[in-house]
């Protein structure tokens, strides 16, 4: 009768330490198996039978050995818990945003610490906010906006931009909900460009002033006066020149398009196209503070054009 017993109990240790795998990308930690009720011998004997592969201190791959990149993530924050998730270009990864550094799995704490473990770049944040980090198929990870404001301590503006739009385009953020959130944690490390960033995507002129800034850069350009807001194709356009055939038209506001307005931005590129124009778009901030750029743009074109 006491062996029975005996054999229920590892049954049901067996079983919950499965279970734990499952939910886990098949990876367990020590302290997760001294809770279920294993005894350190039991864990020994069933790393020598190959039931449990070392992945680093105190963590293991259940019943295989080889990593995937969800058993990589996995392993890391167990590695470094209680409190630890993914960060940073890991996080990126996760959510489709970036890419992971070669070699290197991003982790944050929420909690002092001073872990070193090859593979592993783990950082102490004691003021890492509980919401900003969530459970998504069974891994902690920074939300969405607080990966973007990490990434933008740590890569290129341009790089940073990549990552808001593919952000907003898989639905994981609404870019101007975000940059309202801004205000709140000024003085926090992303904060200033981010906003920059932001700023850039949402700078509006007003209709004489851009007419004011920009026939200046098409002169310089080499191009004749433009007709401006004239109907062309049953759309008013921002700048006009029909000997040369050329569209230009300015974005205000990059963020925030309703899904409506986007559709009618598409349909006026394509009749335009259609109709044997060349459409160029530019943003209000490229005309306000890009002005080299915009006027290599418009003598190329013109170039060709002619």
């Amino acid at each position: 009768m006491a062996g029975s017993k005996s054999d229920a109990r590892k049954d049901e240790r067996s079983k919950r330490a499965w279970e734990l795998a499952g939910r886990q990308h098949g990876v367990v930690s020590r302290k997760d198996l001294l809770g279920i009720g294993f005894s350190p011998k039991a864990i020994e004997h069933r790393i020598k039978l190959g039931r449990l592969h070392p992945v680093t201190r105190g963590v293991y791959a259940v019943g295989w050995p080889r990593m995937t990149r969800e058993r990589r993530w996995v392993a890391a924050t167990l590695a470094c818990a209680p409190e630890a998730a993914l960060s940073h270009h890991s996080a990126a990864e996760f959510w489709g945003i970036g890419t992971e550094l070669p070699g290197q799995v991003d982790v944050s704490v929420r909690r002092r610490c001073e872990h070193r473990r090859p593979g592993i770049r783990a950082r102490s944040r004691p003021s890492l906010p509980t919401d900003e980090v969530v459970f998504r198929n069974g891994i902690p990870v920074t939300s969405p906006a607080q990966t973007l404001l990490d990434l933008a301590t740590e890569i290129s503006l341009l790089r940073l931009e990549r990552a808001v739009n593919d952000a907003d385009k898989h639905g994981l953020i609404d870019p101007e909900e975000l940059r309202a959130s801004l205000g709140a944690r000024t003085g926090e490390p992303g904060v200033r460009a981010l906003r920059g960033l932001f700023d850039r995507h949402t700078f509006r002129l007003s209709d004489s002033d851009l007419e004011v800034l920009f026939r200046p850069l098409a002169a310089d350009a080499g191009l004749p006066m433009p007709l401006t807001k004239a109907t062309v194709n049953g759309f008013e356009v921002d700048f006009f020149w029909p000997e040369l055939g050329l569209v230009v038209e300015t974005d205000g506001l990059r963020y925030h398009r309703t899904p409506s307005a986007q559709a009618r931005d598409r349909l006026r590129d394509q009749t335009h196209t259609a109709a044997g124009l060349t459409h160029l778009r530019f943003t209000h901030y490229q005309v306000k503070y890009e002005g080299a750029f915009v006027r290599k743009i418009l003598r190329k074109t013109a170039r060709t054009l002619r």
